[in-house]
Parts: C-alpha cells; sequence; structure tokens
C-alpha cells in the first residue's frame, strides 16, 4: 500500500469511527440515558496496528480483541505510546492461556464454566490483578456457541462468587445471527436486573442501536468502523 492509500484508508477508519460515535451518542440520547452509560469497544481481531491508529489518534481507548496471543503481540507497544487503553477479551478463552489473560485484558467478557472460573480465580490471586468479568449468556441456546444457559446463569454467576471468590460484573450474548436480535437483548437486560449485577455486553455493527435501546452498558462494534476483515 503506497503513502496515498495508507493517508486515504486512514481518513475513511476515522469518518466511519466518528459516524459510529455520533449514532451511538443520539442512540442513547433517543432512550433517555446519559453519554457515559454506554461505551462503545472498538473491536480490533485481526486488524493490524497500523490500522488500529487512527482510532486510537482520535483519543478512543476501549478495545476488543478475540485471541490472546494476538493481543499479546499487538497491543503492549500500543499501550506505551497511548496510555489509558482498556484492552476486552471477547472471544473464547481456553485455560491454559488465562495466566496471560489476566495479565493482559482489563475485562473478561467470555466466562462461561467453573474450570474457567477456577483458573481465574488461581491467576487473579498469584497475580494480584484482577479484570472486570462478565459472563457469556447463550441466549439462543445454540449448541455450536459458547455460553451459560440463561437459566444456568444465576446459579453460575453465585458459583463463581461463593466457590472461587470472584466478581461477576456483568453478563455478554451473541444473539443467532438469523434471529431479531431485541427479545435476546431485552432477555439479558432482565436477567442482569434480577441478578442484582451492571454491566450488559450485547451488540455489534448491525444492532449496536438496538442493544443502546435495550440499556446496553457495552457495544462492540468492529466492522462498521474498521471495514471488512
Amino acid at each position: 500500500m503506497t503513502d496515498s492509500d495508507q493517508r486515504l484508508n486512514a481518513r475513511g477508519i476515522e469518518e466511519r469511527y466518528v459516524s459510529i460515535m455520533e449514532r451511538a451518542w443520539r442512540a442513547t440520547e433517543a432512550a433517555g440515558r446519559e453519554p457515559a452509560a454506554v461505551r462503545v469497544v472498538a473491536v480490533t481481531k485481526t486488524f493490524a496496528a497500523e490500522t488500529i491508529l487512527p482510532v486510537l489518534q482520535q483519543g478512543h481507548r476501549h478495545f476488543g480483541e478475540n485471541r490472546v496471543q494476538e493481543a499479546m503481540q499487538k497491543w503492549p507497544p500500543l499501550r506505551v505510546q497511548f496510555p489509558g487503553v482498556e484492552l476486552h477479551l471477547i472471544g473464547p478463552l481456553q485455560t491454559n492461556k488465562v495466566s496471560e489473560a489476566v495479565a493482559l485484558f482489563d475485562c473478561i467478557e467470555t466466562l462461561d464454566r467453573s474450570k474457567l472460573a477456577a483458573a481465574i480465580a488461581r491467576e487473579v490471586q498469584r497475580q494480584g490483578k484482577a479484570p472486570k468479568l462478565l459472563i457469556q449468556v447463550n441466549t439462543g441456546l445454540e449448541p455450536q456457541k459458547a455460553g451459560v444457559a440463561p437459566d444456568e446463569a444465576g446459579k453460575f454467576t453465585a458459583q463463581c462468587n461463593s466457590e472461587f471468590g470472584l466478581t461477576i460484573s456483568g453478563l455478554m450474548c451473541i444473539p443467532p445471527l438469523e434471529e431479531d436480535p431485541l427479545p435476546h437483548f431485552e432477555m439479558l437486560a432482565a436477567l442482569r436486573d434480577r441478578l442484582g449485577l451492571t454491566e450488559l455486553s450485547m451488540g455489534m455493527s448491525a444492532d449496536f442501536e438496538i442493544a443502546i435501546a435495550a440499556r446496553a452498558t457495552i457495544v462492540r462494534v468492529g466492522t462498521a468502523i474498521f471495514g471488512n476483515r
């Protein structure tokens, strides 16, 4: 890519980023919520550091990655250059990557099983660092998708607290692609309220405004900012 192409690409990313932030602000206002109630997590999985720079230079500091290994290679030098980054793990976490994940991420959104909770608890104690934890809920009960069943979320939240000493901050979901996301968002919001939690991570590029109306506190937007992977 030539320097001219790189500048054009960076300008396109900046314009899309500004547009997404304006849309998120308008959706938040329309829902009668405070602007600070919703955080846009810019999803940077598979994108190189130079692609992320235009968004960092705009002052954005909330980012999401799917893979621990990729994030380890990409983010430490960026964090030196841009202090204050809050990094979310939004992809599946294997127990053999928990040590690295606890060290690197500020929020793990995909806690979904007891074995993983136990591994995180051990690393939190060992490292003295406790990332924010969200339980992933499989609202569509899709067999190929990670997450606890909605009717198991309360029991699992209690187990994380009582057995492993973990504080659960909220819930996360990825609705079935072919279904209307709103019933899934409303289900997750009601479950969050019932459990007395605070965070609600739901909504992506195609439906984040719907999620904001349904009381999401975190929306995860990648393609609409950075383009297709």
